[in-house]
């Protein structure tokens, strides 16, 4: 398999011989992660697929897991002496995008979900999936990564409201495209695959059951990835796969499955997922009479004004507002100069005079 049918570009050659220039070894290959299961990577590069595991300076260098390989990841490899065993990763090369989330039960720790990926396909079953509010947080990490995101709401086969669900996402993604998909009829299959021209990868998102892996099957032209009916009560599908795995179309695109996820927590300091998921509301918040407006009493509050005409829903307020939060806190636990500045500030507002306090709660 050439390394190009796997994603391999101009800007890869740069980086890859800065890295062969830094290394003392003379025997290194690059590869891209294709699976990972229960920690263990398997790499394919232009010869060969192999078992690979982080080299000891690898590890040792990484300042955290964000540093460490992935599914979707362009490795130096050095392969097996004897070409069994196990093959040893020294470098990952730079990133175009990174998906992860906050691991689920964990505020100090990250989980990688993808890397390399071009499009962040959120899948959402038009059955008792559906929630509005899951498909804001699932963009917001999306954005986050540096990917672009595209919504399938799938089953649609399954749902008589399919038209409306597509336009009620659309006015909560506003420049994000929505496609209603069936896996079982083909509906929505080929504007999926025309999102992933030859040596574009793209990866599915979302919860168990929700027809990720049949949605695969089907661009594979195969059933090469297990499923399961759905569940008669709730038609609910039900947690099939328990590996990521990146397949190559036969058109030349390529696509990345994995676990369902329960829990998408937002992971880092960067607010341009929020900014872009909720650009409606921050638009708004730009009119806010005060800069630091929270939206909740301050007098001359372009965001509840908004609320109080029906222009925004409440229910999407709340949500941005969760999500801020989330993702201030996430920037206090990862960062230190935000732990020191939330601290400033908390001081700033305890000294702040009462009559401006009185004034921002509008009495």
């Amino acid at each position: 398999m050439s390394l190009e049918t796997l994603g391999w570009g101009p800007d890869l050659d740069v980086s890859l011989s800065s890295l062969v220039s830094q290394s003392s070894s003379n025997n290194l290959v690059p590869g891209r992660v294709v699976r990972q299961q229960r920690g263990l990577l398997t790499v394919q590069t232009a010869g060969a697929a192999f078992l690979a595991r982080a080299s000891g300076r690898l590890l040792h260098q990484a300042q955290g897991v964000e540093a460490l390989p992935t599914v979707g990841d362009w490795v130096l490899l050095q392969p097996p002496a004897s070409g069994d065993g196990e093959a040893l990763m020294h470098a990952v090369l730079p990133r175009r995008s990174l998906l992860k989330r906050r691991e689920a039960g964990s505020e100090h720790d990250a989980q990688l979900i993808a890397a390399n990926v071009d499009v962040v396909f959120l899948v959402t079953g038009l059955d008792g999936n559906f929630n509005p509010r899951r498909i804001e947080r699932a963009l917001t990490v999306a954005w986050n990564s540096g990917a672009t995101p595209v919504v399938l709401l799938s089953k649609a086969d399954l749902a008589d409201d399919a038209a409306a669900r597509v336009l009620e996402v659309e006015a909560l993604s506003p420049g994000v495209d929505v496609l209603a998909v069936s896996a079982r009829t083909g509906l929505g299959v080929e504007e999926v695959r025309a999102r992933l021209p030859p040596g574009k990868t793209g990866v599915l998102l979302g919860s168990s059951g929700v027809g990720k892996s049949t949605l695969t099957n089907r661009l594979l032209d195969d059933a090469r990835l297990a499923t399961q009916p759905v569940l008669a009560e709730g038609d609910r599908g039900q947690h099939t796969t328990t590996h990521r795995e990146l397949f190559v179309l036969e058109h030349g695109g390529l696509i990345i499955d994995g676990p369902g996820m329960r829990e998408l927590g937002l992971w880092g300091d960067d607010d341009e997922g929020l900014a872009q998921a909720f650009a409606d509301v921050l638009t708004l918040a730009a009119g806010c009479r005060f800069n630091d407006c929270g939206h909740q009493r301050e007098p001359g509050c372009a965001v509840r004004a908004a609320v109080e005409d029906g222009t925004l829903s409440e229910e999407r307020r709340a949500s941005f507002e969760k999500l801020q939060r989330e993702q201030a806190f996430q920037r206090r636990q990862t960062d230190a100069v935000a732990q020191r500045e939330h601290k400033r500030l908390e001081r700033n507002r305890s000294k702040e005079g009462p009559a401006r306090a009185r004034l921002k709660r509008g009495e």
